[in-house]
Formats: C-alpha cells, structure tokens, sequence
C-alpha cells in the first residue's frame, strides 16, 4: 500500500522505533422494527494508526484515509513523537517477527462481494420470516437486526513484522415482545465470519418468541442459598467478569486479584477450565495475528481451577517478565489494548438434562459487579425452576455472590457446548444466593 510504504520510509530517516497499523473495511447494517426495515447504513471506513517508541515511552496518533501526501504523513509522524515526548505511557519495544498460524474462514467472499441492495436483500428475507412466523398472533411484536462487514487490516513495525489478512462478520439478532394483560419479551443473537449464518435467522428469531412467551409467565419467586444451574448467557458473565483479573495491565497495576507468583496456584474448582483461543476456525473471535502483530495462539488460562496464564500484550507482557499471549486488540483509531479472542469454558461430562431445581437463564447488570472483589449482584431476566420435569419459569429476583467464590464451588459441569459470539460454554452447577 502506497501510503504505508511512504510512512514506512519517512520512519526510517528518524531515531526512532514504529509501528504502522492499518485498516480498509465496509458494512451494512439493517435496524429492524415492528417487522420491517426502519434504518439501513452503508458505511466505508479506512485509516492508519502509528505508534513510535521514543525514550521509553510511547506516543500514537492516527489519520483516516489511506490516500496521503508526503506533507500530511510527516505531520502524522510528528505528532506521534510528541505526544510520546509528553506522555506516561511505557514503552518496551515492538513485537519481533514470527510465524503467523493459518486460521481457516476468517473471511468469506461472499460477504464481501455484496453490494448494498444484496445485503438488503438478505435482510428483507429475514423481515418476511419474521412475518411469517408472526403470522396472525397479533399478541407478538418482532424487531432486530442484521449487519455485514469486512475489513482488511494490515501491521508493520521496525522489528520486521509484517502481515496483512482479510476478515469477514455476519452479525444477527432478533427481539420479540409478547402482550396481552401483562407482557413478555425475550431475545437472541448470535454471529459468524460466513455468509452461511443468514440460515440461522429462523431458529434465532423462534427463540425470541419462546422467551417472550416464558417471560410473560415469568413471577419473581422466594430467595433461596444453594445450588443453581446457569446456563451458558449467565456463566458468560461471571467468566468475563473473572477474567478482568487476568488482563496484564490489571496485573501490573495491582488491579487484580493475582500476580505473577500466583501462575501455577489453584484459584477456581477443579471442575473449572478456561482456554482463550483466537486460532479456531470459522470463529468470530479468531485472528492469526494481533494488534501488534504478535500470532495468535491457543492458551490455557485455567485447568482444572490451577491458573496457568493471564493474557497479555507485549508491552505488559515485558513489564511482567512474560511473554506476549497474543491477545493485543484494537482498531486504527486506537492503541492496543488487552482482550480475549474465543473464550472456551471446559466441558465436563454431565448430562444435567435430568436436573430439578433452579435454573438461571438469563442476567443483567453485570457493570455494577467488582471484577477485584468479585461481587457480583445481577438482576434474572429469566429463570425456571424444574419440579417433576416441568420448569415454571421466574424473573426479577437478584442472583448475587462472589465470582472466585461461584467458580470456585462449581461441582458438576455439562458436556454440551454452546456458542454465543465468541464465547463458548457448557452449562454448570454452582452455589449463588438468590433474593
């Protein structure tokens, strides 16, 4: 790329250690109310982010666009290494190069070769579905949303490092709302990297339907402490929860409840594993290469309850005396930063079809809870309680506790996994007080 290569080169005349990341992409978005399309977007974005290394720390700044004289990039540059002048930010050189793994379906032609009216078209099929499946039932409304988008990102730094890859997404939920004397509302979502997710818009929109119909039953029921089965959704938000303290800037700043002498230390059950794996194929949390340019790879961060990593960029990698996980996430505007690429939650081997008791389905409010304490206090969306093999379903009450506490006292897990995003988890047994 003409622009890149220019910056590349006016980098190289200056005393100084870069990082040059671009980004290329295109979506369409369908906003979806009542049945039919209410808001379409086409929206083209392009830009490049530089970071340089002066003195131990570093400055970034960035310009969108990939079309660009030789005057506005060496203003680019110059403003980099001011603010690397006056910054805090620490510096501990770039990622060097290695060997990028192949990650199968990160990108799919098919939903980049849309153009705008084929994109509406797909989700003017899934509007008619939801008419169809809405039928004469008067009682339901359905809304939701389809997106496309494709991005081309590419990085190269000082060290080496070079590496560009294509990424396609596929984004779809569906919302439904069921009234009569009281009413109900449920919804589902999920995402793909193929265009092949567009077949799963039925089953998503039928799940809506079927937890708007369970919520409008839903009562709030007598608190209890004891042992709870959380589906997937629910176990989602205490994993994330718990794995704010496994980011290295948590670490390094002592904003975590571990350090570095606790890698190796039971933490969680025994019945708990946790992998982040941004290699899996066909995954929306996949990449082989991060931020930084670092591989993607598979790491396990819990087995077994013992923490064996936490997730890491390069920077507070070298600050912890560790290498980089590969987990430096970020877009052109922004500089890196830690995350997680397919959260995999361990299965077991239960079948947990024949359990009786309460089941939490569904929480919010999982920005009130403290990922350094751990407590945790979540409103239930929707919950059953199965009795005899019915399940009479519940919301409103508050499922509270403490996260090291509740994946600490997980005694059975499933062995079915389910997908949500990127994150992918079996259901599990645990103690919570619900109120």
């Amino acid at each position: 790329m003409e622009a890149v290569e220019r910056l590349a080169g006016i980098l190289d005349k200056r005393n100084v250690e870069w990082e040059i990341y671009w980004e290329e992409g295109k979506s369409a978005s369908f906003r979806i109310e009542r049945e039919r399309i209410e808001r379409a977007q086409w929206k083209f974005y392009s830009g490049i982010g530089l970071r340089v290394g002066l003195n131990g720390r570093v400055g970034f700044s960035y310009v969108t666009g990939l079309d660009h004289d030789e005057k506005s990039l060496f203003e680019l540059v110059k403003r980099a290494e001011k603010l690397a002048r006056i910054g805090s930010r620490p510096f501990r050189g770039f990622p060097t190069r290695e060997k990028f793994p192949r990650v199968r379906g990160l990108y799919d032609k098919s939903i980049d070769d849309l153009d705008f009216d084929e994109a509406h078209s797909l989700a003017g099929e899934f509007v008619e579905r939801m008419r169809e499946m809405r039928g004469e039932r008067g009682e339901y409304t359905l809304a939701g949303a389809m997106s496309f988008g494709t991005v081309r990102a590419g990085i190269v730094n000082s060290n080496g490092i070079e590496g560009e890859e294509p990424r396609t997404g596929l984004a779809i939920w569906a919302y439904a709302v069921k009234k009569n004397s009281r009413s109900g509302s449920g919804y589902a979502s999920q995402s793909y990297t193929t265009l092949e997710g567009v077949h799963e818009g039925e089953e998503l929109i039928r799940r809506a339907m079927n937890e708007a119909e369970s919520s409008q039953r839903a009562e709030k029921i007598e608190g209890f402490s004891g042992e709870v089965l959380l589906e997937p959704q629910v176990v989602e938000a205490l994993v994330y929860l718990f794995l704010e303290n496994l980011y290295g800037d948590s670490v390094y700043y002592s904003r975590s409840r571990f350090s570095v002498g606790d890698l190796g230390k039971s933490v969680l059950s025994g019945n708990v594993s946790i992998i982040d794996d941004p290699t899996l194929g066909f995954s929306p949390g996949s990449y082989s290469f991060d931020g930084e340019g670092v591989p993607g790879r598979r790491k396990v961060l819990i087995s077994r309850g013992e923490l064996r990593s936490f997730l890491l960029d390069h920077t507070y990698g070298k600050l912890l005396g560790l290498d980089s996980t590969g987990n430096a996430l970020r877009d052109f505007r922004s500089i890196p930063r830690i995350g997680t690429g397919n959260v995999l939650v361990g299965r077991g081997s239960e079948n947990l079809g024949d359990w009786s008791g309460v089941v939490v389905s569904k929480v919010f409010g999982e920005h009130t809870a403290n990922p350094v304490t751990g407590d945790f206090s979540l409103t239930v969306e929707l919950g059953y309680v199965v009795e005899n093999g019915e399940a009479t379903p519940f919301s409103g009450n508050m499922v509270s506790g403490n996260v090291f506490e509740a994946l600490g006292s997980v005694s059975r897990v499933g062995k079915e996994l389910e997908r949500r995003g990127s994150f992918y988890s079996p259901r599990i047994v645990t103690e919570v007080r619900l109120v």
